[in-house]
């Protein structure tokens, strides 16, 4: 069975509580939830994490590294300056599917440069909660390809 991680970065607990006009009004735990649901739809077992700290977030991508078949990650700010979360997935050889609630190239302009993008197999941006079904469909999809 395919194995999948959904990692969420900095301040996406708040999700349902922070700037719900740019983020929704859908929890954290309402993501997960339809992630999981999602996975099990297509075959693959899915694992969430969230955390506020990079280098928990680099441990999880280092510890997919041969664990895991493939991550989506929602980096939240760290997108836009985080080299060490781009050479953490660069250097675990999982394939990444890099996600935004909200278009990222709408935005203020610091928010355009990606710094997960040169790294990951795709992006998904601006769909709000249902570009995580959108990622995982799109990360299984190219899993699949690779066999």
């Amino acid at each position: 069975m395919t194995d999948i991680l959904v990692i969420n970065g900095p301040n996406l607990n708040l999700l349902g509580l922070r700037q719900p006009e740019v983020y929704g009004r859908t929890t954290l735990a309402e993501v997960e939830a339809m992630c999981v649901e999602t996975g099990k739809d297509l075959g693959a077992t899915v694992t969430c994490l969230q955390s506020n700290h990079e280098g928990v977030l680099i441990d999880a991508i280092h510890a997919s590294r041969g664990t895991r078949d493939g991550i989506v990650l929602n980096a939240g700010a760290f997108t836009h300056t985080s080299i060490a979360l781009m050479d953490a997935i660069a250097s675990a050889e999982v394939p990444v599917v890099e996600l935004h609630l909200s278009n990222i190239h709408a935005r203020e302009t610091f928010r355009h440069k990606s710094w997960i993008a040169p790294v990951a197999v795709g992006q998904i941006c601006g769909f709000g909660p249902a570009g995580y079904a959108l990622a995982l469909r799109a990360l299984i999809g190219h899993l699949e390809t690779r066999t």
